[in-house]
């Protein structure tokens, strides 16, 4: 399966884009901004194509053809304001569902945030981050598309366990590693019981294939 990651140059996509292209099943194409970050990619032997979410829907549904799958992990980042979260992380994501639809992609899989289904979780201080990955993902669940929602909880830059706890809701908060996030994100592009179901990621005590089959 060929995957566009959407959000390459991110902490979660460059996780996702290094284990893709180590990959037997899976092969990436690799969406950036910049053309310098197109470049470095391209001389690591990655498919890299440029588009913008706050441009044009025509330049992502060029940037999806010829995938099999998206995998949107993009985001404004927590040092802009919350017009940029609502054009990246809402606006840009919606863009990216209608492109992967009018482009013919069947599977896609969004990197959202714990507990954001549940609006009386969510946290005052960044409740538009919350609203923004809300939203798309309704719109997500609402498309024609083969869908997986991962919500994972408090991202971590150490090594990942490849252990981890998954549920359709977790009451208590915790913490995983973006390079389990990504891992778990590439296990469910062929994983069957994730299709059309979103669920919350936390660290735990069991392999990511397995709580994947168990969910």
């Amino acid at each position: 399966m060929k995957a566009l990651v959407i959000g390459a140059n991110g902490q979660i996509g460059k996780h996702i884009v290094n284990q893709l292209k180590k990959s037997d099943e899976h092969t990436v194409r690799a969406m950036v901004r910049k053309e310098e970050q197109a470049e470095e990619l391209k001389k690591n032997g990655i498919d890299a194509v440029i588009a913008n979410l706050e441009g044009s829907k025509k330049s992502l549904v060029k940037a999806a053809k010829g995938c099999d799958a998206v995998i949107f992990t993009a985001g404004s980042g927590g040092s802009t304001g919350a017009d940029k979260t609502l054009l990246i992380d809402l606006d840009g994501a919606v863009k990216a569902i209608e492109a992967a639809e009018e482009t013919g992609v069947e599977r896609f899989v969004m990197v959202s945030a714990l507990q954001a289904n549940n609006r009386e979780k969510w946290s005052e201080k960044i409740r538009h981050y919350y609203v923004a990955k809300h939203y798309a993902d309704r719109m997500l669940e609402a498309s024609n598309l083969n869908y997986t929602i991962v919500r994972p909880g408090g991202l971590l830059n150490e090594d990942g366990t490849g252990k981890v706890h998954i549920a359709g809701n977790l009451d208590e908060r915790g913490f995983v590693p973006r390079e389990d996030v990504a891992a778990t994100v590439i296990a469910s592009l062929s994983e069957e019981n994730t299709h059309k179901q979103a669920f919350d990621l936390v660290s735990g005590e069991t392999a990511i294939a397995d709580s994947l089959k168990n969910l």
